[in-house]
């Protein structure tokens, strides 16, 4: 995700690129842009909203870790500074590690279209803790954090329809959670005699449970036809 900036240069003067603002960024990491761009986001950022950057995809994506609690802050700027200009929320999404203490991770995608880059930008949470809401920075933030919520159980602070998305209304659990079951919690069915869709509690029963891992391939000792073969080995060459 490399850029260059010639025609800035040529077009007039002044400084005209992230490096040339923050010269002692661009020594310091000098042989990646995008490491040039974390370190400026990290020096421009409010005190204590960037907590580190890595790169990832073998250098060609630039990922930002953030603080939950200075997340509008940080969102805003990357916005309107125009030093970034990340003025489009592509995507929003959610990551589950549940060996950690904050176990959700909620991942911003930005996309600038004036500088022609992507960054991502991630946050932490433990799923009882809300994160700020992005919507009233980006509008369209507002169905991929329902998504979220609706997926994951991610509540986000300051958003007015929090509602489910993917799922219904009396769905039950967070699909997506790593420690959601594999057969839900409740399932779907037609009832004839309500003449309308019910709800009602996963009931497996035990033939199901019961599992066959022989292969069907091994368990079939004789295919249609065999018999012939048995005959003529038994009888003989004509």
């Amino acid at each position: 995700m490399a850029f260059c900036n010639c025609r800035r240069k040529s077009a007039g003067q002044g400084p005209s690129s992230v490096a040339e603002q923050l010269p002692e960024a661009a020594e310091a990491v000098a042989e990646n842009p995008l490491k040039i761009l974390g370190a400026a986001i990290a020096a421009a950022a409010p005190q204590g909203a960037v907590t580190g950057f890595t790169l990832a995809r073998g250098g060609a994506e630039l990922a930002v870790e953030a603080n939950r609690d200075q997340l509008l802050p940080l969102m805003l700027m990357l916005r309107d500074d125009p030093r970034f200009s990340f003025e489009q929320c592509m995507d929003i999404c959610g990551v589950d590690w549940p060996e950690r203490a904050e176990r959700f991770e909620v991942v911003y995608n930005l996309l600038s279209l004036a500088e022609n880059r992507r960054i991502r930008v991630s946050v932490t949470t433990d799923g009882v803790a809300p994160v700020p809401s992005v919507a009233e920075i980006w509008p369209s933030a507002t169905w991929y954090e329902r998504e979220t919520w609706d997926m994951y159980g991610v509540v986000f602070a300051g958003q007015p329809d929090l509602r489910r998305l993917l799922t219904d209304y009396g769905f039950e659990g967070h699909p997506l959670r790593k420690d959601f079951p594999l057969t839900g919690h409740v399932e779907v069915r037609y009832d004839s005699e309500q003449q309308r869709v019910v709800y009602q509690p996963v009931m497996l029963q035990q033939d199901f449970r019961s599992f066959d891992f022989l292969s069907p391939w091994e368990g079939m000792t004789t295919l249609p036809g065999d018999e012939k073969v048995h005959l003529n080995r038994l009888e003989g060459p004509a």
